[in-house]
């Protein structure tokens, strides 16, 4: 499994609003410390990270000469632009259990087009609890042989039978259905004829 690392550097605490070019604030805590350490994160890797990996990316944090693991535990965006504003990582042991919400991608939807199928979305996420070291980063369902009617349920996932899924047994996360006809309205042109128009009531200022 792919390690991925995290960079953390020392952030001065202040009751200012941290704002500096190129890193996002953030904390770190667990893993035996009663206190969170704050840190600020490089921007740009951090995104790379999320786009990659999901919201809850297991990562290996390097703080100093220290390389602690650990998991993205909370994301905070600003209300308005939704740009990052903080991050906490937890740390914590590689046989640490935890729970997590792992995220769901979908491969061969376009499959079901040229069937005229569509994979309808009831839940994009998937709640598991395990141990840090085998717990993955997402999931992924091939739904391309898939037939009108099938659901996809936790029998569909590829998981490691020490990772507990957490939801209901009978829990819907996606199902084929049939794909919608689009209907284009035809809207009739009406041509104004001499006659139309003097028919027309005059509008007196």
């Amino acid at each position: 499994m792919e390690q991925v690392i995290l960079n953390a550097l020392e952030r001065t605490t202040s009751n200012k609003k941290f704002n500096e070019d190129g890193f996002i604030a953030g904390v770190m805590y667990g893993d035996g410390s009663t206190e969170a350490t704050s840190v600020k994160f490089e921007l740009v890797p951090l995104r790379k990270i999320l786009v990659k990996h999901g919201s809850n990316a297991k990562v290996v944090v390097k703080y100093g000469e220290e390389e602690k693991t650990g998991f993205i535990k909370e994301i905070q965006r600003h209300p308005v632009t939704a740009k990052i504003t903080h991050i906490d990582v937890q740390l914590v042991s590689k046989d640490h259990e935890i729970k997590m919400q792992l995220p769901i991608s979908y491969k061969g939807e376009e499959n079901l087009s040229s069937q005229r199928l569509q994979l309808q979305v009831q839940k994009s996420e998937i709640d598991v609890f395990g141990k840090m070291a085998i717990m993955p980063d997402a999931l992924s369902v091939d739904v391309s042989q898939m037939a009108l009617g099938d659901s996809i349920t936790i029998k569909n996932f590829d998981l490691n039978k020490e990772i507990r899924v957490t939801d209901k047994e009978d829990e819907v996360y996606a199902s084929i259905t049939q794909m919608k006809e689009e209907v284009e309205e035809e809207v009739e042109e009406v041509v104004a004829t001499p006659e139309a128009a003097a028919a027309e009531p005059e509008v007196k200022a």
